[in-house]
């Protein structure tokens, strides 16, 4: 049972020219096999797109697509880091990188990989 309240965190690149908020409890994180997340090794948190908020950066931030081009992937054009993505399978929802939150420890809170491989 997860004992967690919802709360707003903040997030940013590491150069600080994308900014965002989300509200969440963590109710679990997760990796993926894929072949872009597999390279970029981030920890994420799914999010529904009502409890993200673009804080600041919209013209810092360059997207990628690959293969059914549903997904998009979102790093920083200064810096290089992926601070989320809108995701392929639930396109109302964005992946979080757990490690552009301030202030946050991902410890004590369950994994789950996901099969981003076996996607067709």
């Amino acid at each position: 049972m997860n004992h967690r309240t919802s709360k707003t965190y903040s997030g940013r690149c590491h150069c600080g020219a994308v900014r965002f908020e989300i509200v969440t409890d963590f109710p679990e994180l997760t990796t993926c096999d894929c072949s872009i997340c597999r390279r970029k090794n981030a920890l994420m948190v799914k999010v529904h797109e009502r409890d993200f908020r673009l804080v600041g950066g919209e013209d810092a931030l360059s997207s990628y697509q690959f293969h059914t081009r549903i997904a998009t992937h979102y790093f920083c054009k200064h810096c290089g880091i992926y601070p989320f993505h809108r995701k392929r399978v639930t396109p109302d929802h964005f992946g979080i990188n757990v490690y552009c939150l301030e202030g946050f420890d991902p410890s004590g809170v369950p994994v789950r990989a996901t099969d981003g491989v076996g996607m067709t």
